[in-house]
């Protein structure tokens, strides 16, 4: 079988863009070819996520790793392009959407004002460094947005999210989940070695764990290794924390909407800002005053958790792997940079304030 890629048979990309010289992939193949090969990838994911030793990392990450794999060892059909790019963009928003029944506004009550405010200074805070030593150290703006959306959110899900406002290339994407899945798992395992250092109280623990590691599932690692009154409040944090990623992704749409008139791209001033975010915001009211039964919101959960991996598989197997060793080691530097500010910056404050 001849490896062929379907970046080059006219597949837009998360980013939006088209190769111009690209021949669009045929109408007739429809969405179920690239549909069918990111789900196969995203299950697959799954199952290696719940093996002995890859428990640590999450299906999203796998989902793009083994997508990059598939395309750099197979390579990608072109009849499997208008699935895959259905999965960038409707899957995508839909799964983001569904990240809502995870969330309540009645854990905002539980973090306190003094935990919000540690959380919302340090998010803050994490992204305008970011952001800042990024342009610093040369690395690209798109690029470093998403990894300090990544650092100062929620990981994988948080990349992704704010890429519906960045609008970077794929690679940009599979570069920032990497780096952010690495720190975050290395926060993840020195976390409990510096809790007794510290000696941080299960309360303090688990805002730290919470307010800072990256993804969920690290922070569930983390935090329940020092107490389970330290897990179930590190847990709480965290998904505070998910919360303020609506008013994120709107600020990245609004103010790419304001570069984009400002270059004068009428077009692009419209594009970028993230409607589907509202949607997000609704389900989470929704969640708050008529959750749904038990039964349905753990299959809500579990589904949300498969959108969001096939979506990333998609991503991965429109990324190719000469593009993405091409950006160098300067955006993972970023990232361990960011990881350790928040760190830092978190601990100083809960410290101070719990």
């Amino acid at each position: 079988m001849m490896k062929q890629s379907a970046i080059g048979h006219g597949w837009t990309g998360a980013d939006g863009a088209q190769d111009p010289d690209a021949p669009a992939a045929a109408p007739q193949d429809g969405p179920l070819a690239g549909i069918v090969l990111a789900g196969a990838i995203a299950a697959g994911a799954t199952g290696l996520a719940a093996t002995p030793g890859l428990a640590m990392f999450s299906p999203m990450i796998l989902a793009v790793l083994v997508g990059i794999g598939f395309n750099a060892v197979v390579g990608v059909p072109a009849r499997a392009a208008p699935g895959l790019a259905f999965a960038l963009r409707r899957v995508l928003r839909f799964a983001i959407i569904l990240l809502g029944f995870q969330l309540t506004g009645w854990q905002l009550a539980e973090v306190g004002l003094s935990g919000m405010a540690v959380i919302a200074a340090t998010l803050a805070a994490a992204f305008v460094f970011t952001v800042r030593l990024g342009r610093a150290l040369g690395v690209d703006r798109k690029l470093a947005e998403l990894i300090a959306a990544g650092t100062s959110i929620c990981g994988a899900s948080a990349v992704i999210a704010a890429n519906t406002a960045t609008r970077a290339p794929d690679e940009d994407v599979s570069y920032a989940v990497a780096c952010v899945t690495i720190c975050g798992s290395l926060a993840m395992l020195i976390y409990p070695l510096l809790a007794g250092l510290l000696e941080l109280g299960p309360h303090a623990y688990g805002l730290w764990t919470g307010a800072s590691i990256h993804e969920i599932a690290q922070v569930v690692a983390a935090s329940f290794q020092h107490s389970e009154a330290a897990g179930e409040f590190g847990v709480i944090a965290k998904l505070a924390r998910v919360m303020l990623l609506a008013p994120v992704v709107m600020l990245l749409g609004s103010f790419a909407a304001r570069r984009a008139a400002a270059n004068g791209d009428a077009s692009g001033a419209k594009a970028p800002f993230p409607w589907f975010i509202l949607g997000f915001a609704g389900v989470v009211g929704l969640n708050s005053f008529a959750p749904p039964a038990p039964w349905l919101h753990d299959m809500i959960v579990q589904a949300t958790a498969f959108l969001l991996s096939l979506s990333l598989a998609a991503m991965g197997l429109g990324t190719d792997i000469g593009r993405l060793k091409a950006k160098g080691l300067r955006p993972l530097m970023l990232a361990l940079a960011a990881t350790l500010f928040i760190s830092a910056f978190s601990l100083f404050f809960v410290v101070l304030c719990v």
